[in-house]
């Protein structure tokens, strides 16, 4: 990603150079708990295994088929973590799915691309910091406060603070703290499936608990709505592994290293997901009195409903009952955290190519990191927090489902990108074929449709704790502030037009020549040719060398051919 770009020629930026990120910062295990932690498994579980459960089914509930919708709810996040791993082997870049479909459709959908970023993850850091704030009053056994909404908010918005401050001082502090944050709740977890089911297969679960069966995991007998709604609830349980792609450029091999923690990171979180959900379900029963899943006051929190169940009235029993609250509190921190990183780092990277303004690329000269954009980013949460909270809590809990549809639209338009810009590679058949067109082409199309069926829906009055102008109000958040954003890009296309000419983010793809430099480079890196910090400039030479200087050559960046101008014309020569 380049931190600046002077005029060349028409169309392509003149100069590349390092962004100024500290490179080499992350191996593969350290990117892998970024990943993970971004999706903060125990609050995720907490906050939305009620609701997968209590989604409507005709005249029932999708039920014990949850860890059915769990594992749906994969399909398409591995098939886009593929995407995301075969397009940061061509463009190791912290835009992510601003840059890469930037590149694939242009600047405008490109930008719209970034700003699902930006928007999700600044939505997504109200609940993330409103549960951090309650779960600490709720730690010390404080539960007035926990319950005040202004004391909430409160601790919610210090936690904000703390954490963009972390993410102000280094990547490697954030990775290390991400390590301890993970490995509690990780811990606990574990600890909690393991005592739930042996008191369902020990007989000393409470009445309503049910004994695991095989068919939990088949979505068989289900309606195709419910089936959407519920997967669109589970997807947002996974989201966030992306956050291992959007910090490439500090990772030893930027190339490899974040895409293989992205397909890794989903792997972990399925395996985990389904123990979790078998055992809950398992202990508690989906029924709509008590404990059971189907109780609509268990919904927002089914850990802290059942944790005194599991765990028991014991002096352990009560240590254990602290450590599970423990654990969502550290998840959602840990998730607070690493939503500032990749938020920061598509800034950084819209800022670089002047899709947003300069300041946005702004690194810190000793912690090397994305000053104006990290503190942008904490800034920015806190006063949508306090806004929705001061409105309604009914419209911040609204705004929390409406995340859903821009992570579809982000996720889905990143499948799509790789398939685009891959499409003449897709051609050859082999593992191009299938690696580069056909999973992402249907991860797209599963979030395109999740995206369409979800919006009817959300778009009923009856639906979520809101009506707007006679329209459910999830669908008017999420849909207005996919449209906010297009307001937002037609202002600055005329304040700062240079990006949306492509001066500063050429539009290419995988086949495309550009301009050679790179001939030291080894074969097994030549789709990255002209990448972060190459060093030379960034250009798409047109197939008949029309656009190509005088005294240059275009290289094949699949082939490795070197074609010279009209001036020099030479036979193409390997490198």
């Amino acid at each position: 990603m380049p931190s600046s770009a002077s005029a060349g020629l028409r169309g392509y930026s003149s100069t590349a150079a390092d962004n100024g990120v500290k490179r080499a910062a992350l191996g593969l295990v350290s990117t892998i708990g970024v990943g993970v932690a971004s999706t903060a498994p125990a609050y995720s579980r907490a906050a939305s295994l009620g609701f997968v459960v209590a989604t409507s089914d005709g005249n029932g509930i999708i039920g014990v088929k949850a860890p059915a919708i769990m594992s749906l709810a994969f399909i398409p996040m591995f098939l886009i973590a593929i995407s995301y791993s075969e397009l940061n082997k061509a463009e190791p870049d912290c835009g992510t799915t601003f840059t890469w479909a930037s590149r694939a459709f242009g600047p405008w959908v490109g930008w719209l691309g970034g700003w699902g970023i930006i928007a999700a993850d600044v939505i997504v850091m109200a609940n993330l910091s409103q549960i951090a704030g309650s779960y600490s009053f709720h730690l010390f056994g404080l539960e007035s406060l926990a319950a005040s909404t202004f004391w909430s908010t409160v601790a919610g918005i210090l936690w904000i603070v703390i954490m963009t401050y972390i993410c102000y001082r280094g990547i490697e502090l954030s990775a290390r703290i991400q390590y301890a944050l993970l490995s509690v709740e990780v811990v606990i977890l574990v600890i909690f499936s393991v005592v739930a089911l042996t008191k369902v297969f020990g007989g000393a679960s409470p009445a309503g608990s049910l004994h695991p069966s095989l068919s939990w995991l088949v979505p068989s007998g289900l309606s195709l709505s419910s089936i959407v709604t519920a997967t669109l609830i589970a997807v947002f349980i996974y989201w966030g592994w992306d956050t291992a792609v959007s910090v490439n450029e500090e990772t030893a091999d930027p190339a490899r290293t974040p895409g293989r923690a992205a397909i890794i990171s989903t792997l972990l979180l399925l395996v985990t997901y389904a123990i979790v959900s078998v055992a809950t379900v398992a202990f508690a029963g989906v029924g709509s009195a008590g404990i059971g899943l189907g109780n609509a006051a268990n919904a927002s929190d089914v850990f802290q409903a059942l944790g005194s169940s599991v765990f028991g009235g014991s002096g352990l029993g009560k240590v254990m009952q602290t450590l599970l609250i423990i654990s969502v509190l550290t998840s959602a921190s840990a998730s607070t955290q690493t939503t500032i990183l990749p938020t920061a780092r598509t800034a950084l990277s819209m800022g670089a190519f002047k899709a947003l303004p300069a300041k946005f690329a702004k690194i810190h000269p000793r912690y090397l990191t994305p000053t104006h954009a990290t503190v942008w980013m904490g800034g920015v949460s806190i006063l949508f927090y306090v806004g929705m909270t001061i409105v309604s809590q009914n419209v911040l809990g609204d705004s929390i489902a409406a995340v859903g549809l821009m992570i579809a639209f982000y996720y889905g338009m990143t499948g799509f990108a790789c398939v685009w810009f891959y499409r003449r590679s897709i051609a050859k058949g082999g593992r191009d074929l299938w690696m580069k067109g056909v999973l992402p082409f249907l991860g797209g199309l599963m979030l395109l449709g999740a995206f369409g069926i979800a919006s009817y829906q959300y778009a009923q009055p009856s639906y979520g704790k809101t009506t707007i102008f006679g329209i459910g109000g999830v669908f008017v958040i999420g849909i207005g502030a996919l449209v906010f954003g297009g307001v937002l890009m037609l202002v600055y296309r005329v304040v700062a037009p240079a990006f949306f000419l492509g001066e500063t983010l050429a539009r290419r793809g995988a086949h495309d020549l550009l301009l050679a430099g790179m001939a030291q480079e080894p074969l097994s890196e030549r789709e990255s040719i002209g990448m972060p910090g190459a060093g030379m400039p960034d250009i798409v030479i047109a197939p008949d060398l029309s656009n190509l200087p005088e005294g240059t050559a275009a290289i094949d960046p699949v082939t490795g051919e070197t074609f010279f101008g009209p001036a020099e014309r030479k036979e193409p020569v390997p490198l």
